[in-house]
C-alpha cells in the first residue's frame, strides 16, 4: 500500500476549472405589437392609436424606436407608454448580435427617460452588456438599477453570477459587489415574496435552481476569501437546493482535500506510537470525504460536454486516492460512482 505522503493532492484549485454558469436566457418574447384593439386601454385617444400604429408599421427596431419618440414627445403621459417601452426592449432584445442591440438599447433610454421606463429597459441592457464581456458597464448600469429598485431579483441574480464566473477566470475584481448583489437575491427569494412581472414558472425557477447557482456563487465567494466554514454552509444548502450539480460536490472536494493534506503533514510529523496512528486515521477519513465527493463530480458530470475536462481530471485524481484506500486496486470504484449516478436520476 502506498505510503500517505505519496498520495498526490488535487492539483487544480478553484480557478484552474473554467466552468462558466449558465446566465439567465431572456424570457420568451411574442411577435412585436405594442396591444391588439381588444386589449386598447382606457383614456386612449384616437392620435395616440395613429401614433402606436405608426410604430408598429415602422420597417425595423431603429425607425421603430424613432417613431417611438415622436409617440413620447406629442404623448408623454399616455397610457400606452409603459407599454410600447417594454415590448420596444423585448423586440431589442430579440437581436442576437449584442453589438447591434445595446446601441438600441441605449438609444431607447434616450427616448424613455422615466424611472420605470428604465426599470423595464436596463435589465436587457445589463444582459447585452454581460453577454458582450462589458461588466464595469453591467456593473455600473446595475449599480444604477438596483439602487432606484432594491427589488430587482433578476438585476442582483446576473450580477452575482456574472461577478462569480470572474472569479473563475482569475479576475476578482467584481468579488465584493457580486457577494452583497448575491446576499440579497438570496434574501429576496427566500423571502417568497414573487415579483409582480414573474409568472408561478419564472418564480419557481428562482427558487430552485437559481436559488441553487446564488448559493454556489456564494459559497465560491466565500473559499477564495479563506473563509472556509461559510463556504461549506453555503455549499451544502446548494447541494440541498440541487444534488445533481457535480461543480458543488468538485468544491466540497476541494477543501476536504486542503483538510486531508493538513492532516497528512501532521501525521507524517508524529513519532511513531498511538498518536501517530490517531493522525492517520483522521487523515485517511477525510480522504475517504475526498472520494466519496469525487465520485459524486464523475457520476454526475459523466457524458455531459460542459463538464467534459472536470470529468477527466477529477477521475485520474479519484483513482490514485482510491487505490491508496483499497490496496491499490479500483475494484468497486465504478460500483460507486454508479450508485451515485442513480441518486441523481442518471
Amino acid at each position: 500500500m502506498a505510503r500517505l505522503d505519496q498520495v498526490r493532492p488535487l492539483c487544480a484549485g478553484v480557478a484552474a476549472i473554467n466552468l462558466a454558469m449558465v446566465l439567465f436566457a431572456p424570457p420568451a418574447c411574442a411577435a412585436f405589437e405594442v396591444f391588439q384593439t381588444k386589449d386598447k386601454p382606457a383614456q386612449v385617444s384616437d392620435g395616440e392609436t395613429k401614433a402606436v400604429a405608426k410604430i408598429n408599421a415602422a420597417p425595423d427596431t431603429a425607425a421603430k424606436i424613432l417613431a417611438a419618440g415622436e409617440f413620447v414627445k406629442k404623448y408623454p403621459k399616455s397610457n400606452l407608454r409603459s407599454q410600447v417601452a417594454s415590448q420596444l426592449a423585448r423586440e431589442v432584445n430579440k437581436i442576437e448580435d449584442t453589438a447591434k442591440a445595446i446601441p438600441l438599447f441605449e438609444s431607447l433610454l434616450t427616448v424613455f427617460k422615466e424611472p420605470s421606463d428604465a426599470e423595464v429597459i436596463k435589465p436587457f441592457l445589463i444582459e447585452a452588456y454581460i453577454a458582450s464581456d462589458r461588466f464595469d458597464d453591467a456593473f455600473r448600469v446595475g449599480a444604477e438599477t438596483v439602487a432606484k429598485n432594491p427589488g430587482d431579483v433578476t438585476t442582483l441574480t446576473n450580477l452575482a453570477i456574472i461577478g462569480v464566473n470572474q472569479i473563475k477566470k482569475n479576475n476578482p475584481k467584481y468579488a465584493q459587489q457580486s457577494q452583497g448583489y448575491g446576499a440579497k437575491a438570496i434574501e429576496l427569494i427566500e423571502s417568497g415574496k414573487k415579483p409582480e412581472s414573474f409568472d408561478d414558472a419564472r418564480w419557481a425557477e428562482y427558487q430552485t435552481k437559481w436559488l441553487a447557482q446564488l448559493y454556489q456563487g456564494m459559497g465560491v465567494i466565500s473559499m477564495v476569501s479563506g473563509n472556509k466554514v461559510d463556504a461549506r454552509a453555503k455549499l451544502e444548502k446548494a447541494v440541498s437546493l440541487n444534488n445533481a450539480d457535480p461543480f458543488n460536490y468538485f468544491l466540497l472536494a476541494a477543501m476536504l482535500n486542503d483538510e486531508y493534506t493538513q492532516k497528512a503533514q501532521e501525521f507524517q510529523k508524529q513519532s511513531p506510537g498511538p498518536l501517530k496512528d490517531i493522525k492517520l486515521k483522521e487523515a485517511e477519513g477525510t480522504m475517504d470525504q475526498v472520494i466519496d465527493n469525487w465520485a459524486r463530480v464523475v457520476a454526475m458530470s459523466e457524458g455531459n460536454p460542459q463538464y467534459q475536462q472536470l470529468h477527466d481530471q477529477v477521475l485520474q485524481d479519484l483513482q490514485a486516492y482510491y487505490k491508496y484506500r483499497h490496496g491499490g486496486s479500483i475494484d468497486g470504484l465504478q460500483q460507486l460512482v454508479d450508485k451515485y449516478k442513480k441518486s441523481s436520476g442518471k
